[in-house]
């Protein structure tokens, strides 16, 4: 018995040891090494504050700043701890009350505003902490946004046409804004 047990001890510690010490601590360095900005959590600075994520939504609802997605993360919106989804599925009656609700508040926020609300911005992500919206998602909100900074639209659209980030290296996924460097970039350009 104690021949066998012994080898078998020594190879769960030194497994245990590459795997769990040695391996991510490699990893870790690796990281830092080659993409410091993004293992730090792409960490988002402004006037030597932190203020956030790339990667991760913030909550925005004053009219003269672009909305992002509505986050479905608890026990409150836009917290990253609780990154999680809705669970609501497509024809569950909770889902269309809460698409109901948002078309609605968007709606009273640009009354003149007759287009669709795009998709995007009535639902929420899979992980409710989505940081982006798609291009269509950010002229809707043009010509609010303008009317609330007293800004040109043209301008305002020039700015969100330099800010579309394409698929991702040219071949995942959709054209697509990060909403706070959106704002950032807004805040700047008055």
């Amino acid at each position: 018995m104690n021949r066998t047990l012994r080898p078998l001890l020594v190879i769960f510690c030194v497994l245990t040891v590459l795997t769990g010490v040695v391996y991510p601590l490699a990893v870790t360095l690796v990281g830092h090494l080659l993409f410091a900005r993004e293992a730090s959590g792409s960490l988002i600075a402004a006037d030597g504050k932190l203020i956030g994520s790339s990667l991760i939504s913030q909550p925005f609802s004053d009219p003269k700043y672009f909305w992002g997605r509505i986050s479905a993360t608890s026990p409150m919106p836009n917290n990253a701890s609780g990154s999680t989804g809705s669970n609501l599925g497509p024809t569950n009656p909770a889902l269309l009350e809460v698409v109901k609700a948002r078309i609605a508040e968007f709606k009273a926020a640009d009354p003149e505003n007759s287009s669709p609300v795009p998709v995007d911005l009535a639902t929420a992500s899979g992980s409710g902490l989505d940081p982006h919206i798609s291009p269509a998602a950010a002229y809707y909100q043009v010509a609010r946004v303008a009317r609330s900074r007293h800004m040109s639209p043209e301008a305002l659209r020039r700015l969100v046409q330099q800010r579309i980030e394409g698929p991702q290296w040219g071949l995942f996924g959709e054209p697509r804004i990060n909403v706070l460097l959106l704002n950032l970039a807004l805040d700047r350009a008055q």
